[in-house]
């Protein structure tokens, strides 16, 4: 196992949990609505090869909720003071479903910083006809079960105990989300528009059994961003980098040693 070292940061006045592991090139992953959690085999499998690094977004898990936070575009700003924080050059970003968003907000506005972009089942952007699936009005149990295609891990995701630390953990990350993508849901009607200014290669990771944000919304952003291309992992869900780890791992290495 890499070693992984959680610390704090503070950014622009907002304390921040981190969790960071491997070495090489940097590796910034931005969690989806339910948040980072614990280190996962994903996590573990691209510290073998990059410097990754896992916070919490402010408002989510052990970070603090600052004032300032309104919308995804405050966290967009924040990530680019981040990453400045923390001295990273070249920085690989990736982003999973809110943290998609939260990428491609950032990217639009400044993207000097980063080498490439990675989008996983990302929201951000509306598909005339294509309804997302209502996460927000959804029980646990069919939230677990929307999530995978394969149903093995919603069942264990369901056998889970939380703590009351984690329970607070899971309200907390859900006021936060509903916040930021209540409504609209989970899309900036104005963000479509401005995908174009992303030039950097990107890459964008779909699952073809997504029941949250359908596998439509991959080839939307592709047509949207010009210099990226779309890997649909099949029998996957919501959650490629979960369900399907090692091609998951696989597809972003590869994409960034070629790129």
């Amino acid at each position: 196992m890499t070693q992984v070292r959680p610390s704090f940061e503070r950014v622009n006045g907002c304390r921040v949990s981190v969790q960071r592991a491997g070495a090489g090139p940097p590796l910034l992953f931005l969690h989806g609505a339910r948040g980072a959690g614990r280190w996962l085999p994903f996590m573990e499998a691209l510290s073998r090869n990059f410097d990754l690094i896992v916070p919490d977004h402010p408002g989510f898990g052990r970070s603090e909720t600052p004032p300032w936070l309104e919308n995804v575009g405050d966290l967009a700003y924040f990530y680019l003071d981040f990453i400045q924080t923390l001295g990273l050059e070249r920085v690989h970003l990736a982003g999973a479903s809110l943290g998609g968003w939260i990428a491609c907000e950032l990217a639009v506005r400044n993207q000097s910083l980063l080498g490439t972009l990675t989008l996983v089942a990302s929201a951000g952007i509306h598909v005339r006809g294509v309804p997302k699936g209502d996460m927000f009005l959804w029980s646990p149990q069919e939230l677990a079960r929307n999530l995978y295609c394969d149903q093995s891990f919603a069942e264990a995701l369901l056998r889970e105990q939380p703590t009351e630390e984690e329970q607070e953990i899971v309200l907390k990350n859900r006021i936060t989300a509903a916040k930021l993508a209540w409504q609209p849901r989970l899309y900036n009607p104005e963000l479509a528009k401005w995908l174009h200014r992303i030039t950097i290669p990107t890459l964008i990771v779909w699952g073809d059994s997504d029941k949250v944000i359908p596998p439509q919304h991959g080839p939307a952003f592709r047509d949207l961003i010009p210099n990226s291309r779309l890997e649909i992992l099949q029998n996957c869900g919501h959650l490629p980098q979960i369900e399907k780890a090692e091609e998951f791992v696989a597809a972003v290495a590869r994409f960034i040693q070629g790129a």
